[in-house]
């Protein structure tokens, strides 16, 4: 790994509605189970893009952090109400993480996360928000890019 590319979206309004894809929902963390969204993290960066530590260490981290709010844990599931996508973002306007479960991918449960947490950001009058993303991980850049994102000074 080759250090980080920080990325930013600028709020100007609403950003477009999420079109979630078939047989895919969004829920609440209330309606999920911490260690499947933890090991939804280690599936998603299996093969590289990011980390995740040990549970105990993720799960405490998450929720003690001082910008940890539960409705900023955007959850995707499938018909089963199996998690197979998630955004983490903090109150500050950052988004920590944005996986997707490799079976899932490129059929738009990243776009229907990452547009919900625009719009939920736009909401509450963030003017921006940013996220990093590891330099070699170049098919994430293409995909923020795509959705809107520019690349800014870390």
């Amino acid at each position: 790994m080759t250090g980080f590319v920080r990325l930013r979206a600028t709020l100007r309004g609403l950003p477009p509605p999420p079109t979630w894809p078939q047989g895919t929902h969004p829920i609440g963390l209330a309606e999920a189970r911490p260690r499947d969204l933890h090991d939804l993290l280690v599936e998603a960066y299996r093969d590289g893009g990011g980390s995740v530590p040990p549970f105990d260490t993720w799960w405490t981290g998450l929720v003690e952090d001082t910008e940890f709010h539960p409705e900023l844990v955007l959850i995707a599931a499938d018909e089963n109400g199996r998690p197979i996508g998630m955004a983490q973002c903090w109150s500050g306007g950052f988004i920590k993480d944005l996986v997707v479960a490799p079976a899932w991918r490129n059929r738009g449960l990243g776009e229907a996360l990452l547009r919900t947490a625009l719009a939920i950001f736009a909401e509450q009058g963030l003017q921006r928000v940013d996220l990093k993303v590891e330099a070699d991980n170049l098919a994430a850049q293409r995909f923020y890019r795509r959705i809107g994102l520019v690349e800014v000074p870390s």
